[in-house]
């Protein structure tokens, strides 16, 4: 399973889109990915979704969020 933190990188104004990317590229053979982020990042759940990737998204509580990004079979 791969891991982003994406919360430190937008906190400093900079946009994780490019490397959570390079992440999925990076995936073995049904590996998983785990974004977390101060928002559900409703974009990035459809982008992964038109990509074969089905996602689980858990609100932590104070705007943190989980996603974990499944391939689909």
């Amino acid at each position: 399973m791969a891991t982003i933190d994406a919360r430190p990188i937008i906190a400093a104004g900079e946009e994780p889109f490019e490397m959570i990317m390079a992440a999925v590229a990076g995936l073995a053979d049904r590996e998983e990915l785990v974004v977390l982020a101060p928002f559900e990042p409703v974009p990035l759940e459809g982008v992964l979704g038109s990509q074969g990737f089905t996602y689980e998204a858990v609100d932590l509580g104070g705007g943190d969020w989980q996603v974990t990004f499944r391939p689909e079979p």
